[in-house]
């Protein structure tokens, strides 16, 4: 007991821990810019996985990736509600312990945040050159585990093996990295023995201990597991923000208890999610699993979805959003595929230039702020916003001949200087080139941010017709009928039919088809719905 009081130091000093969760989401305005707040805790394959996106996926060689400058890391450490420098306990190596599901029954929602945001922790990690030694544990023995498989007259850890392998091809789907390992409650019990014991119930699995016959509680399982996998100390344990407390104080106190060497560096856990502003909860009947999602929606629409709002803070899951994140995936991806169709028409060696400066610039802005959020607490958000100017450059130089376009440059002063990219560049002979040279640096620059934040869908062309798939199913219609109703509607315009031609470019619209003329023909592309467009018009 002695050494417990000595080392235990809780996560939430017990007068905050009614007043934590308002806190954070009256703060919510606070997580949208690099100033930010900050919560520290230290103790002082399936068919949308191609093998295209295995190949680029994060590895040890990271510096293949994106070749500039790494910043020093920040995190926001629970324990100390402070950002701190990153600093491994051990040079070049990261040990990082993130609490895993209770296998009884589908993933929800809530949990694709949790391990997507610990996913682009990892893979920034590792692309910091960092050797990560990453663990994420299954509880498959528990008393919700026990009573669904009563219900369902099945063997507990049977029934837990099944869901854990459900869990498996939900994470694949959102592009999730396998962690380096993945222990089971149910293959550690010596090791949970050796720290503490538990009684069983009559009728409930057990183990024999040198007690009696006895199964692990939930708090003692991942203290057993981490300190099998990283020892008493290691670098990051992350999880819910739910389980701040009781979960992870417990877990303090055992390894403490246990060990009085036991210490975590930073403490790490992201916000809740919440349904149309509400808390998700079964008993509102807004609770919703990734599966569920994934009837409507692309994977990679939600893991955009989930990465646009920093980890840390509470993220509202609604139509609107999702509606918004697809619609936006499919933006990127007809970019890169575009400019991908047109490097396709052209060999390596169109691309030997030297990239033009004001190429240069945009690509050298887009890498410094990627590097300057994700190195601040991995601000995705910031990240995403911008890419934005450099889609549009590759916009305008696969659209406009004679271009004009201007690029927006901070100094350290905070001015801005106006690069403009000369129109000659992009007529013939050597200004195509250069052009070609353009297009190729700026879709593989924002490939490897796309590789690094794990939304790279491994082929461009299958990602936007399974893109267009869903906008159909959430249409309620198919590509014939959309086919025909272009072909009506072209009728009627050359009848001079106006008003008709116009009502079924509205009930498509409505639907989520937005239709595109061009000197070609007529096409179509997913797009938000009408009424959900006009609630973001109101909302913004």
């Amino acid at each position: 007991m002695a050494t417990l009081l000595k080392c235990y130091k809780p996560l939430i000093p017990p007068i905050h821990r009614q007043t934590f969760k308002a806190k954070l989401l009256s703060s919510r305005a606070n997580f949208r810019f690099c100033t930010l707040s900050s919560i520290n805790c230290s103790n002082n394959s399936l068919p949308l996985t191609s093998n295209r996106e295995r190949s680029t996926t994060v590895n040890d060689d990271n510096d293949s990736l994106i070749p500039m400058k790494k910043k020093e890391l920040w995190l926001y450490n629970t324990m100390s509600r402070q950002k701190e420098l990153f600093k491994p306990k051990v040079a070049a190596k990261v040990g990082m312990y993130v609490c895993g599901v209770t296998a009884y029954d589908l993933s929800h929602i809530g949990h694709a945040r949790v391990y997507v945001s610990f996913d682009v922790m990892y893979r920034y990690l590792k692309y910091l050159g960092y050797e990560v030694n990453y663990v994420r544990n299954f509880t498959d023995v528990d008393d919700k585990i026990i009573a669904r498989a009563n219900e369902l007259g099945e063997d507990p850890i049977n029934l837990s093996r099944r869901y854990c392998e459900e869990f498996h091809c939900d994470m694949a789907y959102l592009h999730c990295l396998p962690p380096s390992i993945e222990p089971r409650v149910s293959d550690h019990i010596p090791e949970i023995i050796e720290m503490i014991k538990q009684s069983a119930k009559e009728g409930e699995p057990f183990w024999d201990s040198p007690w009696g016959p006895g199964r692990p509680g939930w708090h003692i399982e991942c203290s057993a597991m981490s300190s099998t996998y990283l020892g008493y100390s290691f670098d990051i344990h992350g999880g819910g923000m739910d389980l701040i407390f009781p979960h992870h104080e417990n877990e303090i106190a055992q390894s403490c208890a246990a060990c009085h060497m036991s210490n975590v560096t930073y403490w790490i856990h992201n916000g809740f999610v919440t349904i149309d502003s509400e808390k998700m909860s079964k008993s509102l009947g807004n609770f919703f699993t990734i599966r569920q999602v994934l009837e409507l929606y692309h994977p990679l629409a939600l893991r955009l979805f989930l990465l646009g709002t920093h980890y840390r803070s509470p993220i509202n899951y609604s139509e609107i959003q999702l509606e918004s994140a697809s619609d936006r995936i499919f933006y990127i991806y007809q970019t890169l595929h575009d400019c991908e169709n047109i490097l396709s028409q052209h060999d390596e060696a169109s691309r030997k230039d030297s990239i033009p400066s004001g190429t240069a610039l945009c690509i050298d802005k887009f890498n410094d702020e990627f590097l300057t959020s994700m190195s601040d607490d991995f601000h995705t958000p910031v990240t995403l916003a911008a890419m934005s100017e450099p889609l549009k450059t590759i916009n305008d130089l696969l659209h406009t001949r004679k271009l004009c376009c201007s690029i927006l440059l901070s100094n350290c002063k905070l001015r801005y200087t106006r690069v403009l990219l000369r129109p000659e560049w992009f007529s013939q002979g050597k200004k195509q080139e250069l052009r070609i040279v353009s297009l190729a640096a700026l879709e593989n620059t924002i490939r490897n941010v796309l590789t690094l934040l794990g939304l790279f869908p491994g082929s461009y062309t299958e990602a936007l017709q399974e893109l267009r798939d869903y906008a159909l199913k959430r249409a309620r219609l198919t590509e014939d009928q959309v086919l025909q109703k272009i072909e009506e509607r072209n009728k009627a315009r050359k009848n001079k039919q106006y008003e008709e031609s116009d009502a079924i470019r509205k009930y498509l619209s409505d639907v989520g088809i937005a239709l595109m003329d061009s000197p070609e023909g007529t096409t179509w592309r997913p797009a938000i719905p009408l009424a959900l467009q006009e609630q973001l018009v109101a909302a913004s």
